[in-house]
């Protein structure tokens, strides 16, 4: 495999800006390990740098022009500046330079069968049920997803040797769009990241275009019990039949589906337990979950569906799901104090998602549920305020920081005391703390035993349990 990725043939030396991301990284160490040479740069240390730099990938730590003087290639991440130092030196010098969705779409290029994993929710917890499965069924795949967990030694990329290549794919600014593939899973089609789309209806057109990029005679593994995914299955049904694109579904009820749940039910813990069906055998298996919430059972039906479509046998999928235990900052338990009392962190961002997360923890024996919520970015928090101030009924206490800025600059439109105002007007018993350090000492001061803590959000909201 060495330096035959198609598009590469002429390329040695590749400079990555931004190296240290969490797809980024990934990316760096395939390209090592075929044989190019690699440097990078990112704005801050972390975690993934030392693994980069015990792989002999050198990283500068800031912006330095002189690194991209000698390279072939340039790729970045679209989080950099276009000012940056290193862009701006590789293209006045004509080095070519690639976002990273593109390259990774240009990587994927080499792969015979590409299993891209999309949706508004639930991405990074099914495409790492996906990679278990299949690594578990000895598939050996190439698997890059959006957070580390236990399966790939709790790293979130793994280089394999087979053509399988497992990709969490995002929609926004239709990155997901560089991604062809022999099968896309759509899990669920929501209303995210209005900064880019318009509304509901440019992102269905967004993920019909994604789910068309399919090879010919590729499979659709697609949940119909949304009612998103069925707008859209019925406005292509005839590409996909051209395509000769084979439709697979999942339901948690419908029993026309190709993979359904039977005989579902919850502990104490929010556990749920499952039956599914072999389509062919009719034989079938239960499924017990050690991650809480109807969510995730909803995840666990497109990891067997998705498992299914590539022949994988359903006693691997079982063993595979009854052990998956999740993944980083999905329903993590962070902590324990005296008394019971349990912190939980969850990247949760979106209404539907808060709703999940707090339903799950709901199900678990507790005393008062306290979700401690920060805000990501401006845009998703004025855009969707009214949903945001509904999602919180199952909370006995939310506190709310202050917005986590993300990419975007205060423009003075919304705040976190907007929502806060609006969630008392739902008799939602709110408050308002901006810093986390200061929330951290709230809730050390009015926990009670059996309490159960949430920090939610996509930001730094995740350090709160380090500051107890």
């Amino acid at each position: 495999m060495q330096k035959t990725i198609k598009k590469l043939d002429s390329v040695s030396k590749i400079h990555m800006i931004g190296i240290g991301g969490v797809s980024m990284s990934g990316i760096a160490l395939i390209l090592k390990k075929e044989g190019y040479t690699i440097t990078g740069s990112d704005k801050k240390q972390g975690d993934m740098i030392e693994i980069l730099e015990n792989n002999d990938i050198p990283v500068f730590i800031g912006s330095n022009a002189e690194l991209v003087k000698d390279v072939d290639i340039v790729v970045y991440t679209s989080a950099i500046n276009q000012h940056d130092p290193e862009f701006v030196r590789a293209k006045s010098l004509g080095i070519p330079t690639y976002e990273r969705a593109k390259f990774l779409g240009m990587l994927l290029d080499y792969y015979n069968t590409p299993i891209c994993i999309s949706g508004t929710h639930g991405k990074t917890t099914t495409t790492s049920m996906i990679s278990s499965i299949f690594i578990d069924a000895e598939l050996d795949p190439n698997v890059q997803v959006g957070s580390k967990f236990k399966k790939l030694d709790n790293l979130n990329y793994r280089i394999g040797e087979s053509n399988y290549f497992i990709l969490e794919s995002c929609e926004y600014v239709d990155s997901f769009l560089n991604f062809r593939h022999h099968t896309a899973t759509i899990l669920n089609i929501d209303e995210d990241h209005l900064d880019y789309f318009a509304n509901i209806e440019e992102i269905k057109e967004s993920f019909k275009k994604f789910i068309l990029l399919s090879q010919n005679n590729g499979t659709l593994v697609i949940n119909i019990d949304d009612e998103n995914c069925r707008a859209v299955i019925a406005d292509i049904q005839e590409k996909l039949k051209e395509k000769n694109i084979k439709i697979v579904t999942f339901s948690l009820s419908e029993p026309t589906a190709t993979i359904s749940a039977n005989n579902i039910s919850c502990n104490v813990k929010g556990f749920y337990t499952f039956e599914v069906r072999n389509p062919d055998t009719k034989k079938p298996y239960k499924f017990y979950l050690t991650v809480p919430g109807i969510h995730n059972v909803y995840d666990a039906l497109a990891a067997i569906a998705t498992s299914y479509t590539h022949g994988i046998d359903f006693e691997i999928m079982q063993k595979s799901l009854n052990e998956f235990c999740g993944a980083k900052r999905r329903f993590e338990l962070k902590k324990q104090f005296d008394n019971n009392i349990l912190i939980y962190d969850d990247y949760a961002h979106h209404p539907t998602e808060i709703k999940a997360t707090l339903a799950a923890a709901k199900q678990k024996e507790h005393n008062r549920i306290i979700a401690v919520f920060q805000p990501h970015t401006y845009t998703r928090t004025k855009e969707l305020l009214d949903d945001f101030s509904t999602a919180f009924f199952d909370a006995d206490i939310a506190i709310i920081s202050d917005i986590y800025a993300a990419r975007e600059i205060d423009d003075g439109s919304i705040s976190s005391k907007d929502l806060v105002a609006k969630l008392i007007e739902h008799n939602v018993n709110a408050i308002y703390i901006p810093k986390l350090k200061d929330i951290a000492k709230k809730l050390t001061e009015i926990m009670e035993p059996n309490d159960i803590i949430l920090t939610i959000g996509a930001g730094n909201v995740t350090t709160i349990s380090n500051m107890m």
